[in-house]
């Protein structure tokens, strides 16, 4: 069973990151050392047989005008690559040889006049000696001898195993090294995210405006720190939103709650108060305005939350336009102006009239004496335009109209004025249908609501 300090699983990064390193260079410093060693064994080897070969043509010169028993004693002699030399006739006798060379030919063979041949190791069966061969075959007065010369292995061998000695010796420095370091640069390296997660620890949910350090090298870290401060600027305006919205709806349900509980009071201690006229214009109203108030909210809370149930069907713009008109005309508070042509989306035909409905009421309220509605179609877009004659909205507060429990006259009364969630219900239900909605100036003075929604197939996202 693997305890919980030998499992992978259960180290730390820097654990990981000094042992991956370590293996990494242990793989290539073996792979190193062995490409290393078998090059230097072999350079040694080709230095050493072309000394051989070298010496064998330097007799063979000799031999040209000399007897093997009257050659250059210094051409017999051996040094740290050549280990012995021989000269040996046709029969197998050694003519002439270095000094303590074996009195036996080194390799029996038999060569012809001129030819060069390397004849491979040759290893004394009791240990004294072992030699790369060179033979060369040269005529001499009286028939051909072959001259060998052999390339002595010891002293490759002995370099190349001290050079192994101290491969291995310097192998676990070297992993020592980089483990060491590896460690000490990741922990380095990650003390920034230390100093992040001690920071989002210490970040409570009733606290949201502290912010994570950020490093002063634009690396991944500094990414990390900037995208957390930018997250947590998010839940901070969220937050402030949820409570704002929390307050305004507690503020907005009180008003008709403490009218009805007032009038419920009054009746437990005096039923003959409760009469139509206290129902019809009290009890009634404040009911109903606190019912809408609350499917509103519920509207909303399920817009958040992409909890709405929506339909999927053509729906003719102009006929929700001209339904809204006709509504506005019979209530007869202001003159209604209606330009239309033929438009049709893909969306939700109740979503889509309660948007055109909220705007006309919105238009009633602030208008003079007029109210211009249009739809047209340009492009591959439909637009919606809702306007009146009234006051205007200033262009620094014309995003804030969207904005949940936003009434910018303050001084208008609940009743008519509403509860401030007309507009933010009409950017919701835009917004689902992938369409836009914007406020500018009419002309003459007044307020332009314009709501622009895709044409056809194009303008809806299936909500699966």
């Amino acid at each position: 069973m693997i305890t919980d300090s030998w499992n992978p699983m259960r180290w730390s990064v820097r654990a990981k990151s000094a042992v991956a390193a370590a293996f990494v260079v242990s793989v290539c410093f073996a792979v190193a050392s062995g490409l290393l060693l078998l090059v230097l064994y072999r350079s040694l080897g080709t230095t050493a047989q072309d000394a051989a070969t070298a010496r064998a043509d330097q007799i063979r010169v000799q031999l040209e005008t000399d007897s093997p028993t009257e050659i250059d004693r210094s051409s017999l002699a051996t040094d740290s690559q050549i280990g012995a030399v021989q000269i040996v006739d046709d029969t197998g006798a050694v003519l002439a040889a270095s000094n303590g060379a074996p009195t036996r030919p080194l390799v029996t063979t038999s060569m012809s006049d001129g030819q060069v041949t390397d004849l491979g190791r040759v290893e004394d069966p009791e240990g004294n000696f072992d030699y790369w061969v060179s033979g060369r075959a040269t005529a001499i007065t009286g028939g051909t001898v072959t001259i060998l010369v052999g390339a002595d292995r010891e002293p490759i061998e002995s370099v190349v195993s001290r050079v192994a000695v101290l491969l291995a010796i310097g192998a676990p420095i070297l992993l020592v090294v980089v483990v060491v370091s590896t460690y000490r640069l990741v922990g380095a390296a990650l003390r920034p995210v230390e100093k992040i997660r001690a920071r989002v620890a210490a970040i409570s949910s009733t606290d949201l405006a502290q912010r994570v350090p950020v490093p002063a090298a634009r690396d991944e870290i500094a990414h990390l720190a900037t995208t957390m401060n930018l997250m947590l600027a998010r839940l901070e305006t969220g937050q402030a939103a949820q409570q704002r919205f929390v307050s305004d709806a507690s503020h907005e349900l009180r008003s008709p709650l403490a009218t009805i509980t007032t009038a419920l009071d009054i009746a437990a201690g005096r039923p003959e108060m409760i009469d139509k006229e206290l129902i019809d214009e009290s009890l009634l109203p404040e009911a109903r305005r606190m019912n809408q108030l609350i499917e509103d909210l519920l509207l909303l809370a399920r817009s958040d939350e992409n909890a709405v149930e929506r339909q999927r069907i053509d729906v003719d713009l102009d006929d929700l336009l001209l339904a809204e008109a006709g509504r506005l005309r019979r209530i007869g508070s202001v003159q209604t102006v209606v330009h239309v042509e033929p438009c049709r989306v893909v969306g939700d035909p109740a979503a889509l009239s309660r948007v055109i409905r909220n705007l006309v009421d919105n238009a009633a309220r602030h208008a003079s004496s007029t109210v211009e509605l249009s739809c047209r179609p340009v492009a591959d877009r439909a637009v919606i335009s809702v306007s009146d004659d009234g006051p205007g909205i200033p262009p620094e507060e014309r995003d804030r109209v969207f904005e949940r429990f936003i009434r910018l006259d303050t001084a208008r009364a609940r009743a008519s004025g509403g509860a401030g969630l007309g507009l933010s219900i009409v950017e919701q239900i835009v917004r689902m249908h992938d369409g836009t909605v914007a406020v500018t100036d009419a002309v003459g003075g007044g307020t332009v609501f314009s709501v622009t929604l895709p044409l056809g197939q194009q303008g809806w996202t299936d909500p699966s």
